[in-house]
C-alpha cells in the first residue's frame, strides 16, 4: 500500500485520495490493462518476429495463441493485487480470489490443450521421424493430454478454493481400485494398447497376419481394440489384450512393402531340367507385376514322390496383390508347360491283374 501511495505522490496526487485503498485498486486496475497492452505489443511484434525467422511455423502458431491468454493473466494478475489492497475479508475474500483463480486455471488449460493439440499435429506431419503419432494414434494422445490437462486443472481448483486435496485423492484412489476391478479387460486393453504404440509391432495400413489366421490391413489403432480389412472387405475387431498376446506376422515390415511369393511346380522324371528351370524365369521375367529388383529366380527343391519340384520364387511390390499375382503365374505355368510339352506328374496308381478268377 505504501509504494501504491509513493506511486501517486509522485504524480501530484496528496491527501487522502492517496491513501484510500479503493482509489489505489482502481489504479493498479489501469496499470495492469496498460501492461497488458504492452506485454501483447511485445509479443506481437519482438517475439513474432523472432519466430518467424525459424525453418518451422509451430512456434509461429503457439505465439498467435499467446495473445490473448497473455493479457488476461496480467490483468488477473493486477485484479489479485487490487482486490488484497481492499483488504476483504471472510466470504467475500474467498469468493473474489477463488473466481479470479479460477478463471486463471480455465485460461491455462484452455491454452495448454490448444498447444498439445498444436504440438501433436506436428508430430503427425512428421512421421519418418516420429512413427507412433499418425492418424490413427493422434486422437488416443490427444484424449491422453486432455485428461492429464483436465485433472492438473482440477488439482488447481481444489487449491484456490482451500479444499483438502488429501480427502479427495483417497476418495479417487478407493473410487480407481473398484473401477479397476469392475472394468479389468478395459484397463488390460487400454495399456496394451499403449505398449503396442509404444512397441510399434504394426501401424496403420500394415498387411498382418495373426496367429488365429485372420489376415488384413490394419485401419485403425484405439484405445480398446484394433481393426482389420481382410481381403473380403469384412471389418474384425481385435481386443488390444489379445493382439499383445498373440503371434502377429507383419507382412509390411521389414526394409520395404516387397514380398516374395513362391510358386509350387513339378515335371515328370526325365524332364530336361534345365528347359524347365528356363521355362518357369521367363514367365518370372516376363510378368509385369513382378519386381525386376530383386529379379526372379527358380529352385530346384527335392525329387517327390512323382515328380521333380521346383519353386518359381518371384518378388511383389506389396502383399494385397499375392493373390492376384499367385493367380497369374499359376495361369503362365499350365499353359507354358502345355505348350513346351512338359509333364505336369499327379499321383496315379497302376493296378496289375495277377489272375482272372476262372
Amino acid at each position: 500500500m505504501q509504494d501504491i501511495e509513493r506511486f501517486l505522490n509522485q504524480f501530484g496526487v496528496f491527501g487522502d485520495l492517496a491513501a484510500d485503498p479503493r482509489f489505489q485498486a482502481l489504479v493498479l486496475v489501469v496499470l495492469s490493462v496498460v501492461i497488458a497492452k504492452v506485454a501483447d505489443l511485445v509479443i506481437s511484434r519482438m517475439i513474432t518476429r523472432w519466430a518467424q525467422k525459424t525453418t518451422t511455423d509451430l512456434d509461429d502458431r503457439i505465439v498467435e495463441m499467446l495473445h490473448r491468454p497473455i493479457f488476461l493473466f496480467v490483468l488477473l494478475g493486477g485484479l489479485t493485487l487490487a482486490a488484497d489492497l481492499l483488504a476483504l475479508e471472510g466470504g467475500i475474500k474467498t469468493i473474489t480470489f477463488g473466481v479470479l483463480g479460477t478463471m486463471a486455471i480455465l485460461i491455462g488449460s484452455g491454452l495448454a490443450m490448444r498447444v498439445s493439440r498444436l504440438v501433436l499435429e506436428t508430430l503427425g506431419q512428421h512421421r519418418d521421424r516420429f512413427q507412433f503419432v499418425d492418424e490413427g494414434t493422434l486422437p488416443m494422445f490427444r484424449n491422453l493430454s486432455n485428461v492429464l490437462l483436465f485433472g492438473a486443472a482440477a488439482y488447481f481448483l481444489f487449491l484456490v478454493w482451500g479444499l483438502d486435496v488429501t480427502a479427495w485423492l483417497a476418495s479417487a484412489g478407493i473410487l480407481g481400485i473398484a473401477v479397476g476391478f469392475g472394468a479389468k479387460d478395459t484397463v488390460a486393453n487400454f495399456f496394451a494398447g499403449v505398449f503396442i504404440l509404444a512397441d510399434a509391432p504394426y501401424k496403420i495400413s500394415d498387411f498382418i497376419v495373426l496367429d488365429t489366421g485372420e489376415r488384413g490391413r490394419v485401419t485403425h489403432i484405439g484405445l480398446r481394440s484394433t481393426r482389420l480389412l481382410t481381403r473380403d472387405d469384412i471389418e474384425v475387431t481385435v481386443p488390444n489384450a489379445v493382439m499383445g498376446n498373440t503371434k502377429i506376422v507383419n507382412e509390411t515390415g521389414g526394409p520395404t512393402e516387397k514380398e516374395r511369393v513362391r510358386i509350387k511346380v513339378a515335371c515328370a522324371y526325365g524332364s530336361d531340367i534345365d528347359h524347365v528351370k528356363q521355362v518357369l524365369l521367363d514367365i518370372g521375367i516376363r510378368h509385369e507385376g513382378v519386381c525386376a529388383d530383386p529379379e526372379p529366380r527358380v529352385r530346384f527343391r527335392t525329387f517327390g514322390a512323382s515328380g521333380l519340384e521346383l519353386q518359381l520364387l518371384c518378388w511383389i511390390e506389396e502383399p494385397v496383390l499375392r493373390g492376384r499375382i499367385t493367380d497369374a503365374l499359376n495361369t503362365e505355368v499350365y499353359r507354358r508347360f502345355n505348350e513346351e510339352k512338359i509333364e505336369i506328374p499327379y499321383m496315379k496308381q497302376d493296378v496289375y491283374v495277377k489272375e482272372m478268377p476262372r
